[in-house]
């Protein structure tokens, strides 16, 4: 009885452990979707069950579950519209499954997207999203909307931006993603007049939130050029002076709390400075952004005599000769190094070239269709500013990137320049060693006797008389 069990045991932990042989190849095949259910572009009237996106193997849930609040790892790769609220999504092994929370409405355009981002056990990420669309009645949509979401902060495309397309005058949205370059052809959809939204989705919830930089353009009915959408953070309040700071002795930089017009140019009697305690008046000559303040008020290039131009043209000259020796070198190198083919051994690829990036990947550059955004001012002075003290600044009309025009107003403190500390551990300087030291080789007077003076006195004849 106990050797039987013991094979009972032993058969069941044996079929616990069943799973793939070992020592077969990878799987690095993103999972491939099969078919959808109800098929795109069909006339549904009386549609009541589950949108379904079938895979050829079982797909992940995600990372966290889904419960209706548009966080979860399925819920944010689904989009549906028209829609308000987060659509019901459920993982079904190999199957996705959505419809929407308040039920289907009829005679109403339907688009269902799955996006990119569908994982398999093995952590494998499909890189291409699906769309299907049908009516509950409605005729089928044949509209389609091109253009592009451009962040204006950086001024370049903003890449996997959303798109909402509000119908007018029945207030649908439908929504989708643009691509790496920011572009986005999205239909196809109903025809008429729509307002259509680009946004910086910055917590990645598929919703447009009131903080999120967004811009809009109204596209009347048969177009279907939206064009750029350049996305700003929008604000109903004016823009006030957030600091002021001493540039020089003649400039101040005034910084704001938001971004302005970067068509505006104040003119200078909208500024005022005053000088405190007593307000008096100080005259300003303009207050510019930085490159028209660079433009105006930039330092002349420094004056190059004909030594240093000559100097320069030596110095160019030999660098260029160093670029070319180079450049010869890496010739030669080239054609030196090419492999040659033995007998007998098989032929290798030791050059083979990468292929050459996506065009939806290639970086693209800032864009000058716009200015670019600034929330900083330089205020030039008609006077010297003084070393210490304070002013006040006050702007008048000025204007947000928002078009909400306003009095801002801040003060600019200079305090004092503070004395140099004395540094204690500072060595004495050493006294002047090029001066003439006095002669130690000399002993001291009271050690040092003369001679005795060894020399016969003279003998003197004495005088005679006469």
């Amino acid at each position: 009885m106990n050797r039987l069990l013991a094979a009972l045991l032993l058969g069941v932990v044996a079929c616990a452990r069943i799973g793939a042989p070992p020592g077969g190849p990878p799987d690095r095949r993103a999972p491939l979707l099969k078919s959808t259910t109800p098929d795109s572009l069909r006339v549904l009237p009386d549609f009541k069950g589950n949108v379904e996106f079938t895979f050829d193997e079982v797909v992940s849930e995600g990372g966290s579950p889904n419960f209706g609040l548009g966080t979860g790892g399925l819920e944010k790769l689904v989009l549906l519209s028209p829609s308000a609220e987060v659509p019901v999504v459920r993982w079904k092994r190999d199957r996705i499954t959505v419809h929407p929370r308040e039920g289907w409405r009829p005679n109403t355009v339907y688009r269902v997207e799955l996006l990119a981002g569908v994982q398999d056990l093995r952590n494998n990420q499909s890189k291409v999203s699906t769309v299907v669309t049908f009516t509950t009645g409605a005729p089928l949509p044949v509209d389609t909307l091109f253009g592009r979401v451009v962040d204006w902060t950086t001024q370049r495309p903003f890449p996997l931006g959303m798109v909402v397309a509000v119908l007018s005058p029945d207030s649908l949205a439908y929504r989708t993603l643009a691509d790496s370059t920011g572009r986005f052809a999205f239909g196809p959809l109903p025809p008429g007049e729509y307002l259509v939204y680009g946004a910086i989705d910055q917590n990645k919830n598929g919703r447009t939130d009131p903080r999120e930089p967004f811009d809009t353009l109204r596209v009347t009915a048969g177009r279907d050029s939206v064009g750029e959408l350049w996305a700003f953070r929008h604000d109903t309040t004016a823009a006030r002076v957030q600091s002021v700071a001493k540039t020089d002795s003649l400039t101040a930089t005034v910084t704001f709390t938001m971004s302005l017009d970067p068509y505006q140019r104040l003119t200078a009697d909208s500024v005022e400075l005053l000088a405190l305690p007593d307000s008096t008046p100080v005259p300003v000559e303009a207050l510019l952004p930085q490159v028209s303040f660079d433009s105006l008020y930039r330092t002349r290039p420094p004056v190059v005599t004909d030594s240093a131009k000559a100097d320069s043209i030596k110095a160019d000259s030999v660098a260029r000769a160093a670029r070319d020796s180079i450049a010869a070198a890496r010739r030669t190198a080239a054609v030196d190094t090419t492999p040659r083919r033995i007998p007998g051994v098989p032929r290798q690829v030791t050059g083979a070239r990468l292929p050459a990036p996506r065009r939806d990947t290639l970086d693209i550059g800032p864009l000058k269709t716009k200015p670019p955004l600034f929330d900083k001012l330089l205020l030039r002075s008609g006077a010297r500013l003084a070393d210490s003290g304070r002013y006040v600044v006050r702007v008048h009309g000025l204007r947000s990137v928002s078009g909400v025009s306003g009095v801002a107003q801040g003060v600019l403190t200079i305090e004092p320049p503070k004395p140099v500390p004395a540094d204690s551990t500072r060595k004495p300087a050493p006294g002047d060693s090029t001066r003439a030291r006095a002669d130690t080789v000399r002993a001291p007077r009271d050690s040092v006797r003369s001679p005795r003076d060894t020399t016969p006195p003279l003998a003197f004849a004495p005088r005679r008389r006469p």
